[in-house]
């Protein structure tokens, strides 16, 4: 991933995760090994989780060895999602389980989920893949045509592959993707003992 992408951040975080951000341009002809779409999942099966019930699932499916389970799964992207997605070889989603393993209801379930996505990012970070994670889709589309239980809520669609040309992407996505990464200000995201008091860093103190 190109250095001018590192995050600008207030204080020096791990290199890691300055690295870690969510391109487009994605090579179309060149295939994930399998071997790196199981260490991705298995970063994610390692994420914290309320009780240690693991509530994540996740589909995936490769545009080279299974096409027409790719094509089913690419159809449920929102278009603007379509457009660039189409270069990548691989596709995965994200559930999920709204239940304990012993049936009670799992109001962390979808937090939880999202630790594992996460983990699974900054994997794919430090394999050098492009992980995209999108909300454009459609949920009720993507559960039905891949019969997921009723109780797995479909929470994000992931793109995955190795960087490719910018030029092949709009105008506008060849902006977003040669831009800076910004962030809010720490002080409106985090607070000191009160709402709404910001939490300063050490050098603003």
């Amino acid at each position: 991933m190109p250095d001018t992408k590192l995050a600008r951040t207030a204080q020096p975080i791990n290199e890691l995760l300055a690295r870690r951000w969510s391109p487009r341009a994605i090579d179309p002809l060149r295939r994930v090994a399998h071997d790196h779409v199981v260490v991705l999942l298995e970063a994610a099966r390692w994420a914290p989780s309320c009780s240690g019930d693991e509530p994540w699932r996740y589909l995936a499916w490769d545009r080279f060895d299974n096409p027409a389970g790719w094509q089913r799964a690419w159809e449920c992207l929102s278009p603007g999602n379509q457009y660039w997605v189409k270069n990548a070889p691989v596709l995965l989603a994200s559930f999920a389980d709204s239940q304990f393993r012993n049936g009670k209801p799992n109001r962390w379930g979808q937090h939880d989920t999202g630790a594992a996505s996460e983990n699974l990012c900054l994997q794919g970070a430090a394999l050098g893949l492009v992980v995209h994670q999108m909300g454009g889709f459609d949920g009720a589309r993507l559960a039905g045509a891949f019969e997921v239980p009723g109780q797995f809520t479909p929470m994000a669609m992931i793109a995955v592959g190795h960087p490719g040309d910018p030029d092949g992407l709009s105008d506008k996505h060849q902006a977003a993707e040669a831009a800076p990464r910004e962030r809010q200000p720490f002080g409106e995201l985090f607070f000191d003992g009160a709402w709404g008091k910001p939490l300063l860093s050490t050098r603003e103190r």
